[in-house]
């Protein structure tokens, strides 16, 4: 096994000496992880195809070289057909030199397609490692007092362990029965329920992603009484019935009735509107933890309005293939947010988003079969403002191996460059000619909420989109969620007809050029905004999960591709609205076309 260097997560001045190591030494530590790779699994079924020739002794330049000559780029259908034969008891050895202890499930919400992806017990420990440098982060930003450090209030929904990988405590405030509970909305209704009967001793909250955090606050809108007479009577609700968690709720959390504290928390829950109830509900909390990079981004004005002024910290890029991004600026604003890849964790290497490259997307709807002829760049040798998509290699049996993330290269920390996630490269909407990167669609939606929602008092609950050619042409259908900030009522179909019809228009304004000239042509249709009952996104999510996403990794789609999760939706619509004007298109407009294509007279 490829050693990873032992520290202790508290020791911040020994935290700082390694990631100045990691970050100034990571061109030597990713030719020497790459080294190693080839040599344990050359002679794996998959590898011995394309390594089959080479000489016995070879040297580390040797097998490198070959290897990025050889080797082509893949995705996950050339992977699958190996994956399937070890879960069907092949030996491992048919993709990896070390045994396939377990099959990580992707939540399949980015990309429409659940994948197994192999795993082991080696990058068990490597994911332990980046979960140890994690915390030293953080706990070199905001953690530096340690006896001065409180309960975290995560809504979690997947076993972490009574101790991190790396040996640390965990300490929060619910009880690993409500994590576990099989029941989300009884674990979501105990985890916020402990969340409030400790609410002195919390100093930070948050959930994996934004969506879920939000989830969680909107759910506490809708039962903050209940949990108050629980506190108030000492009693827990009878609709509780799974029985570890009714038992340690009711032993460790609900011994004797506090009618003061269901006070306190009246008092704060009452007050409309619930601007800064983060902040109100638990006075102590230094920030919110959460990723708000990629789709989440659309939940950061929502977030903004429940923290009050609470700081944000996104801590980590991760994905199911790896985990390898950490923020080493964990306070840095949300538009600011960039992450390391830690050089020891998997070999890296970056195929740049060029326009030529995009005009072949709008082709083909995504990369061709042709990509190895695409000049790949390793981790070191990205340039700053450039677009890449993330290809990995792992000692677990994926070799270049697409991510399908999109990142852009925002600077450097001493020889390791710093990424902006951007999002990812196959959700996109497509009709005609026109490509819309999920990055695309997001900045349109904050556009149109800044401009038309947000002065007249409304907010994004949740979004996704649709490429709808059920009825020729085709349009684009985005699905909205409201909530008004001034009442926190969830609004269904008595927004303003015009302010919602302005959101469908620019909107399409933010499209690029091909789009404009698509509508123009009327080869789509206006786009169409659905505005939803409350609770949709709610219904969504609990759709994905009885498909076996787990909870814990799910995040709202941007795009939908499932027939039945657009069912989901299309059965809560309460209102629908359609774009009234052709957005502007330069060419058309000099030469007097109008919206058919025709020339005017």
């Amino acid at each position: 096994m490829a050693s990873l260097p032992e520290f202790d997560p508290a020791d911040a001045a020994a935290g700082r000496g390694l990631i100045e190591r990691l970050t100034t030494d990571a061109a030597a530590l990713q030719r020497d992880l790459l080294t190693q790779i080839i040599t344990r699994n050359a002679h794996t079924g998959y590898l011995r195809r394309f390594l089959g020739g080479l000489p016995p002794g070879a040297s580390a330049d040797d097998l490198r070289e070959a290897f990025k000559k050889s080797v082509p780029v893949s995705g996950y259908e050339d992977v699958k057909p190996y994956v399937d034969r070890v879960a069907a008891g092949e030996p491992s050895d048919i993709v990896c030199s070390e045994r396939i202890t377990h099959l990580l499930r992707s939540s399949g919400t980015s990309g429409g397609q659940q994948k197994l992806l192999p795993s082991t017990e080696e990058e068990i420990d490597r994911k332990a490692f980046f979960q140890a440098v994690q915390a030293l982060v953080i706990n070199m930003h905001l953690h530096a007092d340690k006896d001065k450090c409180g309960k975290g209030m995560y809504l979690m929904f997947a076993f972490p362990g009574d101790r991190t990988l790396s040996g640390l405590p965990v300490q929060c405030t619910s009880p690993i029965e409500a994590i576990l509970c099989p029941d989300s909305k009884q674990s979501m209704y105990c985890q916020l329920l402990c969340g409030l009967v400790q609410r002195r001793d919390v100093d930070r909250v948050g959930g994996t992603f934004a969506n879920s955090f939000v989830r969680g606050i909107n759910f506490l809108e809708c039962n903050w009484k209940e949990m108050c007479d629980n506190i108030r009577s000492g009693h827990l609700s009878d609709w509780i019935t799974h029985e570890p968690l009714r038992v340690a709720i009711t032993e460790r959390y609900l011994q004797v009735p506090d009618p003061a504290l269901a006070d306190e928390i009246v008092l704060e829950c009452a007050r409309k509107p619930w601007d800064g109830i983060v902040r109100r509900l638990w006075p102590g909390a230094r920030y919110i933890r959460t990723v708000v990079t990629g789709s989440m981004s659309q939940y950061i004005p929502i977030l903004e309005s429940y923290g009050g002024g609470t700081p944000f910290v996104s801590p980590l890029y991760a994905c199911t293939e790896c985990a390898p991004g950490v923020n080493l600026k964990p306070l840095d604003p949300p538009s600011c947010v960039s992450y390391a890849l830690l050089p020891n964790i998997a070999y890296f290497e970056f195929a740049e988003i060029t326009h030529a490259d995009e005009e072949k997307v709008q082709r083909t709807n995504g990369f061709d079969d042709n990509l190895v002829e695409i000049k790949l760049v390793d981790l070191v040798d990205v340039k700053i403002g450039r677009r890449y998509e993330l290809i990995v290699t792992t000692f677990a049996g994926l070799y270049r191996y697409r991510v399908g993330d999109i990142f852009t290269v925002s600077g450097f920390y001493n020889a390791t460059p710093l990424f902006h996630f951007s999002g990812r490269h196959d959700v996109l909407l497509s009709i005609d000619y026109e490509k819309i990167s999920e990055e695309d669609l997001l900045k349109a939606i904050s556009q149109a909420d800044a401009l038309h929602l947000r002065p007249l008092g409304y907010m994004l609950g949740g979004s996704t989109a649709y490429a709808d050619i059920s009825v020729l042409p085709g349009h684009y259908i985005l699905f909205w969620e409201l909530v008004s900030s001034a009442s926190r009522n969830h609004m269904a179909s008595d927004i303003d007809r015009t302010a919602m019809e302005n959101c469908c228009s620019t909107v399409e304004e933010c499209f690029d050029e091909m789009y404009h000239k698509s509508r123009h042509r009327g080869s789509i249709r206006p786009l169409e905004i659905r505005v939803l009952k409350h609770g949709a996104f709610d219904a969504l999510m609990d759709f994905f999960i009885s498909r076996g996403t787990s909870a814990s990794q799910y995040k709202t789609p941007t795009a939908i591709r499932s027939v039945e999760a657009l069912m989901v939706l299309e059965e809560r619509v309460a209102g629908r609205f359609f774009s009234q004007q052709n957005p502007s298109c330069p060419l058309y407009e000099s030469r007097g076309i109008d919206a058919t294509g025709l020339v005017r007279t």
